[in-house]
């Protein structure tokens, strides 16, 4: 057979094997193919692919896109939803095809997702040389675009030769599985590769088990973290991403009730537990609640959970600011079981930490007046919250309403999609999490125009569950194209278009920094001052644009109403949705006021502000930037 067949019919016959408690889980590591065909796959990949189709379509599904981009991001989307036990392989053209993957692997292993990623590469042999869309370098001839994706993948590597295939998948398998290493894994197929013959061992398209690896912790790290737990006064947990890819949170919440420990949660770690849980203080970080902010502040023990640091957890090294705070870290990974300068890592399963730990320290239980702080200032910070959804704003609602009506009117089996702009950070602090796989925002590499692709991977894996996608007009911009996915499947996905006229977000922050929100608005240039700031609002109609793609809308217009229609219209597409008669997607459009903020979190994030200048706001906003970094942790274990 071709190279390219023998992927395809390789890849359609891995399984991922998990194994959590007693039940043990077999599925598709890669269940399907998504791609764009262009000169470099068409012949190679796309002919195999064809060719199962014909012969037996459940072996690699073939899956259409338009943008390569938003192609990786469906995958990741998936791998999320589904705890990394699947994800897509994507093929694309050489060139352009290739290089538009680029974002959707760096988005991959920023968020240590799997995604297996096949850009077509120029001819191995160099006969037609160069070739259409080849980039020449006289300094390393044997480089292509594809070599891009080096620094960008936890697994690179180029079939050559057609025998190299069986090594390339094989290594892209084990990386693509293992919860410690995973990420984008980059096969590059020259496209004469792709088409060469060669014989195929039987052994080779046999049906092959992937089994997830879960360590176990050691008994000594358990004995001496359950000591320093029993010596603090006022610990609190960080849960992180890697608590729902272990399967903990069952875990997490027996540890937390046994202990009476507080929780606050990364972006990664929402739905660690229910939002109501008397321990559960909500989100943690410069985007966080002030109730767990506070605890943070003065916490003698962070018990990192899963996370990896980054610095929205931390609040640029600022939240954590007890002089005498020490750190446990639990991490399938060793290199976030490490970070701050811990004495104390524990490089295992979360899940499997959390059983040991909890039965090290029976009998064990915070103090009274801890557990008294958490209930008020959890308390304090749900009031915020419902005013903050509640309290009403016109002609134009406050993001917080719509984020609240949108919670509200959706069930707690619902999952929310959002990736960058300011709804990120207002989801985090405001989105109430009733459920483990409810809440998913990318905000490792909090990517624009991830938000639809996305909603559509997390759609694949949970058909039976009703995803909505939150999405600004910025975002919405960088990659709306792939509502024509959803049309052509006739993919039930709920979109909530706010549009807002620009960027709000970094509008937000440009002018906490003294920039004036330069640059971030949707305006006719004035050419006399060259300013897109104070010009009129272009007349975009980004409700039409959905339209003409094929998706129904539903337009909410300014007024004291557009919550409840709002409301009313998620509720109503949902009940079409199950009641059998409406697929495909629906677009809600709304617009809001940018400048009306969510509640502060009482955090900070460090965005650097010029030393010098002529503007008196960047002057005041760096007397304030000075103020802060005082506040900040300069080096690892520097409190």
């Amino acid at each position: 057979m071709t190279v390219a067949q023998a992927v395809v019919e390789f890849l359609g016959r891995q399984y991922t094997v998990d194994r959590i408690g007693s039940e043990t889980y077999r599925e598709r590591t890669i269940p399907g193919m998504l791609g764009i065909f262009g000169h470099g796959n068409v012949a190679g990949v796309g002919q195999a692919l064809k060719q199962w189709q014909q012969k037996d379509p459940t072996l690699m599904p073939y899956y259409q896109g338009r943008n390569e981009q938003g192609l990786a991001d469906q995958g990741v989307g998936y791998a999320r939803h589904t705890r990394r036990r699947g994800t897509f392989a994507v093929t694309t053209s050489i060139g352009p095809g290739s290089s538009n993957l680029l974002t959707g692997a760096a988005l991959a292993t920023a968020n240590r997702l799997p995604v297996l990623l096949l850009p077509s590469d120029t001819f191995a042999t160099r006969r037609p040389d160069p070739v259409l869309q080849q980039i020449e370098r006289p300094e390393a001839y044997d480089v292509s675009v594809n070599d891009a994706f080096r620094p960008l993948s936890k697994s690179f590597d180029r079939v050559s030769r057609p025998e190299q295939v069986f090594s390339a998948l094989l290594n892209a398998m084990r990386v693509l599985t293992d919860p410690a290493e995973t990420g984008a894994c980059t096969i590059a197929l020259p496209q004469d590769v792709q088409a060469e013959a060669i014989d195929v061992p039987d052994e080779f398209l046999a049906e092959r088990n992937w089994r997830i690896r879960r360590p176990a912790p050691e008994i000594d790290d358990i004995r001496e973290a359950a000591r320093a737990i029993e010596d603090a006064e006022r610990p609190l947990i960080v849960a992180g991403g890697g608590v729902l890819y272990s399967f903990a949170t069952d875990a997490l919440q027996d540890f937390v009730e046994a202990t009476g420990i507080p929780v606050g949660c990364t972006q990664a770690g929402m739905g660690s537990l229910a939002w109501d849980h008397p321990q559960n203080l909500g989100a943690i970080g410069s985007t966080g609640t002030v109730a767990a902010n506070r605890l943070a502040r003065d916490a003698d023990l962070v018990i990192g959970i899963g996370t990896r640091y980054e610095d929205f957890t931390t609040a640029s090294r600022t939240a954590f600011a007890n002089p005498a705070v020490r750190f446990i870290n639990i991490n399938v990974a060793a290199i976030d079981a490490y970070k701050n300068a811990t004495s104390l890592p524990i490089v295992a399963d979360a899940r499997k930490a959390l059983i040991e730990l909890t039965s090290a320290l029976q009998g064990f239980r915070v103090s009274d007046d801890l557990t008294s702080t958490v209930a008020a200032e959890k308390k304090e910070w749900d009031a915020v919250v419902d005013d903050a959804y509640h309290t009403r704003h016109a002609p134009l609602p406050a993001q917080s309403e719509i984020i609240g009506a949108v919670n509200e009117a959706s069930d707690a089996r619902d999952v929310v999609i959002c990736a960058a702009g300011s709804l990120p950070g207002d989801l985090h602090k405001l989105w109430r999490v009733r459920d483990p796989y409810g809440y998913h925002v990318e905000y490792a590499f909090s990517c624009m125009g991830y938000e639809i692709a996305g909603g559509i991977g997390v759609k694949r894996a949970a058909p039976d569950r009703d995803v909505i996608v939150m999405v600004g007009d910025g975002s919405y911009l960088m990659m709306h194209t792939e509502l024509v996915t959803a049309v052509a499947e006739r993919i039930d996905v709920i979109v909530v278009l706010i549009q807002n006229h620009g960027y709000a977000s970094i509008g937000a922050l440009s002018e906490s920094l003294g920039s004036q929100r330069f640059g971030t608005k949707y305006r006719y240039l004035d050419e006399e001052s060259h300013s897109f700031d104070d010009g009129h609002t272009l007349p975009i109609d980004l409700a039409t644009n959905a339209e003409s793609l094929g998706a129904h809308v539903i337009r909410i217009g300014p007024g004291e109403s557009s919550i409840d229609e709002l409301a009313d219209a998620v509720r109503r597409t949902k009940a079409e949705f199950s009641g059998g008669t409406r697929s495909g997607p629906v677009l809600i459009h709304v617009n809001s006021d940018p400048l009306i903020a969510a509640p502060d979190s009482e955090s900070w994030w460090d965005v650097p502000v010029s030393a010098v200048s002529e503007l008196d706001s960047t002057l005041e906003a760096y007397s304030e930037y000075t103020a802060r970094k005082d506040t900040q942790a300069r080096y690892l274990g520097d409190r």
